[in-house]
């Protein structure tokens, strides 16, 4: 009950948060004006990219009016799913969570995205569909290109160090919040974020089999420790030393960096939890917890995510 507490009062918080730079206003706005039948409910789409047809789903609020910006959030899905699947085992379109919010969860090519051995598609070909699915929607939707956010779990989760290291197609993006994530590109070094600070929200489990947090060999090649990993973000977004809050009888870990620029504040945060498997942190009972026989964890990876993104813009 604490953490539900907790981070419920994290998106009260984050909803009187205004920025301290000026946002970017560019942006296709070309699908501002245009309604659409059965707001609130997903819709499938597809595109043609890089020669191949390709799918995603989106989920527009429920009151969405075609002559408002919105905020756009991204979930990248785990290997061996969908973007359907992360849409429902996540909740993340419920109201609670992003009633503001235009959500979109992508498809992998064979279920799966660039980065690891197993991987169907090239890290091209991967980013050059998120390319080409941000002007889809853009032509679509009414886009607040200052509030572009991605989220996701494991392979998905991987696949945002990929995004946010690519000057410029990450660079369209606010802030990521990956979940578990498997960073099979991170240990090769070649990242070249579009700014600093590119702002980061990491959640992880100290007992996670497929995402081990001591790094080593794993299913789709070399994973890195977190500690690195973490070390080597702080290094890029021109951080200090890390404030550390421990909760929940010393099981829950809360590591938060203070760094450089206008929104250097918190730019850089971690979530540890001693006890939690290779999950979608939920409080609610999810697939990606049941197949470790993992019940609710104490933090949510869609409150938190949802608050974090709330206090970052892209920067003009």
């Amino acid at each position: 009950m604490f953490w539900a507490t907790f981070t419920l009062g994290l998106v009260a918080l984050s909803a009187s948060f205004v920025s301290a730079v000026d946002p970017y206003t560019g942006g296709d706005t070309s699908g501002c004006g245009t309604a659409h039948l059965f707001d609130g409910l997903p819709r499938y789409l597809s595109l043609d990219t890089g020669g191949t047809t390709r799918s995603y789903w989106i989920h527009l609020p429920s009151d969405y009016h075609p002559d408002q910006q919105y905020p756009v959030v991204f979930g990248f899905h785990g290997r061996g799913t969908n973007g359907e699947f992360f849409y429902q085992d996540t909740h993340l379109s419920m109201p609670r969570f992003s009633a503001n919010k235009i959500m979109i969860y992508p498809d992998g090519l064979g279920r799966a995205w660039a980065g690891p051995e197993y991987a169907k598609a090239s890290v091209e070909q991967d980013l050059q569909f998120v390319w080409d699915m941000l002007a889809h929607v853009r032509s679509k939707y009414c886009v607040d290109s200052a509030r572009i956010y991605a989220t996701g779990f494991s392979n998905g989760a991987g696949f945002l160090d990929t995004l946010a290291c690519n000057a410029t197609v990450g660079g369209e993006f606010a802030a990521f919040a990956p979940a578990s994530g498997v960073y099979y590109t991170e240990p090769d070094g070649a990242c070249e974020p579009a700014r600093t600070p590119m702002p980061f929200l990491e959640m992880h489990g100290q007992a996670d089999g497929a995402a081990r947090y001591a790094g080593g060999r794993g299913t789709g090649g070399t994973l890195p420790q977190m500690s690195d990993w973490l070390a080597l973000w702080a290094d890029r977004n021109g951080c200090g030393d890390p404030t550390q809050e421990d909760s929940d009888g010393g099981n829950v870990h809360y590591i938060s960096y203070d760094c450089k620029g206008d929104q250097g504040a918190g730019a850089l945060q971690h979530w540890r939890v001693d006890d939690m498997a290779h999950v979608w942190p939920a409080l609610h009972i999810n697939l990606s917890q049941d197949g470790q026989g993992y019940g609710p964890a104490p933090i949510s990876a869609s409150i938190l995510s949802m608050a974090f993104f709330d206090q970052f813009v892209r920067p003009a």
